[in-house]
């Protein structure tokens, strides 16, 4: 019996190494087929960056017949905390050229907000910056971050984009223009890197 066995071991040990070797070497060529470095004139982008700044309107109505935001979620203690924590609002703000709400509209403010903060008005913007005018008529931009709406000026990070803005990374800045029950008017200055 014990020499059955030492007869079996090599040839199990051998056996083994060689699957083993198979599976390294299968897994290294999926790797290869998984990832790959490529020039980026292979998508059409240039090799260049830009730095684009857009300056653009946010009008967001939160009551009334032309209302653009809507309240869609909240917790059980929302409506008695001062800062609405846990309220969650969806919008489809229009993005207009100055602040009158009649001026042309250049793309929508599509996305939601929810207010993140017991101690304070401050909210997650989680949105995309879609523009329907000009040469940016079809791309987007899309912002994720914090919005501390008492502060005068706030900065979110632009975190990618579509169509002319792919591979976008930047920053906006948002400044409240006027605010009361029904509408906020929220002037936006975009700068974003893009090829």
């Amino acid at each position: 019996m014990a020499n059955s066995f030492s007869t079996l071991f090599p040839s199990f040990f051998v056996v083994t190494f060689i699957i083993t070797t198979f599976f390294l070497f299968s897994t290294t060529a999926e790797t290869h087929r998984f990832v790959r470095t490529i020039s980026p004139t292979t998508l059409g982008l240039d090799s260049q960056e830009k730095l684009t700044h857009l300056h653009f309107f946010f009008h967001d109505v939160v009551r009334g017949r032309n209302q653009t935001a809507v309240r869609v979620a909240a917790a059980p203690a929302t409506d008695k905390s001062p800062t609405q924590f846990g309220a969650v609002v969806m919008m489809d703000d229009p993005l207009t050229e100055s602040a009158e709400p009649g001026s042309k509209v250049v793309g929508r403010a599509q996305g939601m907000y929810a207010s993140a903060s017991q101690t304070e008005l401050g909210f997650l913007m989680v949105m995309n910056l879609a523009f329907t005018e000009g040469k940016f008529n079809g791309s987007s931009l899309t912002v994720l971050g914090r919005n501390t709406v008492i502060s005068a000026v706030r900065e979110m990070p632009v975190v990618g984009g579509s169509g002319i803005f792919r591979f976008a990374r930047g920053y906006a800045q948002a400044k409240t223009r006027s605010i009361d029950v029904s509408e906020a008017i929220v002037e936006y200055n975009v700068y974003v890197f893009h090829y």
